[in-house]
């Protein structure tokens, strides 16, 4: 069996059929901003790493001290995570943000 190559450092995967393996949540980070309130364009270079997101996939429960810890969040939900938390992973042209359970800071109602 033979596996086509990525090309540019990208999976070619369709995130929304990624399952997270125990204890991590899959996040599609919100949009950098490109522009100040008074309408200065800014560079990449200057753009912070965004610190919130949608949660698009869950994985199971994990277990610490032998007790279960489901999932605080579920898909659909938004949520503010730590800022250097996670792995980013990128598909296509996005970069999508693997989180232990821990790494998220709150839920947006």
């Amino acid at each position: 069996m033979s596996h086509e190559p990525t090309t540019g450092g990208t999976m070619q995967l369709d995130p929304k059929k990624l399952t997270p393996m125990s204890g991590y949540v899959l996040v599609e980070p919100e949009a950098k901003q490109t522009k100040t309130e008074g309408g200065i364009y800014l560079p990449d270079n200057t753009t912070d790493k965004p610190q919130g997101g949608t949660v698009i996939a869950v994985g199971g429960a994990t277990y610490k001290d032998g007790r279960e810890i489901a999932s605080p969040v579920k898909v659909g939900d938004k949520v503010i995570y730590k800022k250097w938390g996670g792995n980013d992973v990128k598909i296509g042209t996005v970069e999508y943000q693997f989180l232990q359970f821990e790494d998220i800071l709150a839920v947006i109602k």
